[in-house]
């Protein structure tokens, strides 16, 4: 063979290689390439969280949005001549409203947000779902309830993706304690569920306690379904739960004027107590029967001891919507919030606000002085029903 022919095949295997890896670039290397698309980080919101200028804190609580995929979710007991355009969107369009006429300084989300068996993407259901809060720059807290996880992520992994969201305030447990044996640089305390947090609203701007913590939220993890002796049944709040309550509310806060200032509840699974709200002066609608665990959980007992859980706001059953007081501490359902999820035709979806509201003192905002709620329907108005007084202080601030 001369060198001639040897150098023409030498340059078409040249040829033909060059030809190879440039169709694996063009094709593949794409896979291959770090991805220098810029990192979303979470936004987070101006914390921390604190009562206005006006001497007010407003909590939107959504119950049971019950989202599904959107557009192609259709909605549950509507009437008919409402079926045929009816889906997810009119949730969506009923958080933006609420949100327009209220000005919430934060949104409570009491769980079931989605209906895990009515999506394929847990992740995608839940920004949609949460996002008018998001896109109105609102901080959100949230709790999981008996339906979330029925998609594609656990609790666990549930809990923690709504922590990493815009805007949220929404932690996965409580910090190990210091001096504890699992006080570990970002550790997680143990006990039972994901989403048990407390969230301190600080005092109004420029006035005597804006550094200071002066109301108290309290979030925490009804649980979804369990076995107990053979029986299914709905979750409860657990002893390790109820410990970790008990000893935050012991801490007290340190600096205030106030040890043990008022605060307030959100899960999603009502407790078996709630039944008996049946035979007493109620505020709302008690529509249909209360679904709670067969294990009597020590909740109540709980909140009274600690002395300063003046209500607590459930969700679970959507068309109750109703208020009674336990031994000292209201119970008060949020009302089905979601168009997928049930209701009734004819029975406006609704949410609920509480408003806490600070004392006057010379010239200062002093601590809590009210709490109050309200609930409005998803109607041409928006219209304002039930409000009521749920806590007032006894003490006396100073003048």
């Amino acid at each position: 063979m001369s060198s001639l022919t040897v150098w023409k095949h030498t340059v078409l295997y040249l040829t033909l290689i060059i030809t190879l890896l440039y169709i694996i670039e063009t094709q593949i290397s794409h896979k291959l390439h770090i991805n220098h698309n810029k990192i979303h980080l979470k936004r987070s919101p101006d914390l921390p969280l604190r009562f206005r200028d006006d001497g007010t804190f407003k909590i939107l609580q959504v119950a049971d949005m019950h989202y599904g995929m959107g557009s192609i979710t259709r909605c549950r007991d509507v009437l008919d001549s409402e079926f045929g355009y009816c889906s997810d969107l009119n949730t969506t369009q009923f958080l933006r409203r609420m949100i327009e006429a209220e000005r919430p300084d934060l949104i409570a989300f009491t769980g079931d947000t989605i209906f895990g068996a009515s999506t394929t993407d847990a992740a995608e259901s839940l920004l949609e779902a949460i996002g008018p809060a998001i896109e109105y720059g609102i901080p959100w807290a949230a709790v999981l309830g008996n339906h979330d996880q029925e998609s594609t992520m656990n609790r666990e992994e549930l809990m923690t993706f709504l922590s990493l969201m815009d805007f949220s305030v929404s932690q996965i447990n409580p910090p190990a304690e210091d001096g504890s044996d699992q006080a570990e640089r970002g550790s997680l305390r143990s006990i039972d569920g994901f989403g048990n947090y407390r969230l301190r609203v600080h005092g109004a701007p420029g006035s005597v306690l804006s550094n200071s913590s002066i109301f108290d939220l309290f979030f925490l993890d009804s649980g979804d379904r369990e076995t107990v002796e053979g029986r299914r049944t709905y979750g409860w709040i657990k002893d390790s739960q109820l410990r970790w309550l008990q000893d935050t509310s012991k801490q007290g806060h340190k600096g205030n004027f106030l040890s043990n200032p008022p605060a307030v509840a959100f899960f999603h699974i009502p407790i078996s107590e709630v039944r008996d709200l049946w035979y007493t002066p109620f505020i709302g609608q008690f529509q249909e029967g209360v679904a709670c665990s067969i294990v009597q959980s020590g909740v109540l007992k709980t909140f009274v001891s600690m002395g300063n859980v003046k209500a607590a706001f459930i969700g679970h059953d959507h068309t109750n919507d109703f208020c009674g007081n336990l031994k000292g501490v209201w119970f008060c359902y949020g009302g089905g919030f979601g168009y997928h999820a049930y209701g009734r035709p004819n029975w406006h979806r609704r949410a609920r606000v509480i408003e806490a509201k600070l004392g006057k003192g010379k010239d200062t905002w002093t601590g809590v002085e009210r709490i109050r709620t309200w609930k409005r329907l998803d109607d041409e108005d928006l219209r304002k029903i039930d409000e009521q007084i749920l806590w007032e202080a006894s003490y006396t601030f100073l003048k």
